[in-house]
């Protein structure tokens, strides 16, 4: 899982990192308003957990930004020492997805994440098509061409082509992988690369050059183009 961060408090952005960076999730971080619209608008991610209180660009009007000049459906956690009902009608009608009062515990953070993205990407699914170069996945039917080509994949191969395409063509690291297809109750054995190596077979033999790049000891990233590197 892929988050963005946007606050302005250092020790709270270095406890989210030391949380959530093990568990394999990979984090952005912007400490005022205007970095983190940038990020939002450049990167892709599958949350976004907003401070209210934010130099430059306050949450409320960045959440509005996100959702009405950015156009994001992007699920986003309110993260604010602000705990009246005025303040959590305020931001759920600036367009927050969920609410949570500081001090907040880390777990129940990552329950309510883990929450907001099983959601959005349930209800995404059924016009969701995703593209990298020639190599198409329609989420709703688990149907994957590429050059026009079916390429057929096992539960787990389909999972792995979904999050690999939804990155591409960034690095996806082994354990954003991992978390995607297994949570926190990951195989002891190397069970990923089992799994790769039948994605690789699928995707990339019958074909002139692989979209699948392993990046050793680090991940793997699909590419549109046989001279990307």
């Amino acid at each position: 899982m892929r988050l963005l961060i946007i606050e302005d408090n250092p020790d709270i952005v270095a406890n989210l990192y030391e949380f959530f960076e093990p568990k394999g999730y990979v984090l952005d971080s912007a400490s005022n308003g205007y970095t983190g619209l940038g990020l939002a608008a450049q990167h892709q991610y599958d949350a976004v957990v907003l401070d209210l209180m934010l130099p430059g660009l306050n949450g409320l009007e960045l959440c509005q930004k996100l959702r009405n000049v950015l156009n994001l459906a992007t699920p986003v956690l309110m993260l604010t020492a602000r705990d009246t009902l005025a303040d959590k009608v305020s931001g759920f009608d600036a367009g927050a997805d969920d609410y949570l009062v500081k001090p907040f515990s880390l777990v129940e953070l990552d329950i309510r994440l883990k929450a907001l993205v099983r959601r959005a990407r349930g209800s995404s699914t059924a016009s969701t098509v995703l593209r990298v170069g020639e190599l198409s996945f329609d989420t709703s039917t688990y149907t994957a061409t590429r050059a026009g080509k079916p390429v057929v994949l096992t539960k787990t191969g389909y999972v792995l082509l979904r999050c690999l395409m939804r990155e591409a063509p960034r690095l996806v690291p082994r354990d954003m992988l991992e978390q995607e297809v297994w949570g926190d109750d990951r195989p002891d054995s190397d069970a990923l690369r089992t799994h790769l190596h039948a994605l690789r077979q699928a995707l990339d033999k019958p074909f002139p050059f692989a979209m699948l790049r392993t990046v050793p000891g680090i991940g793997y990233k699909l590419l549109s183009h046989d001279d990307a590197h």
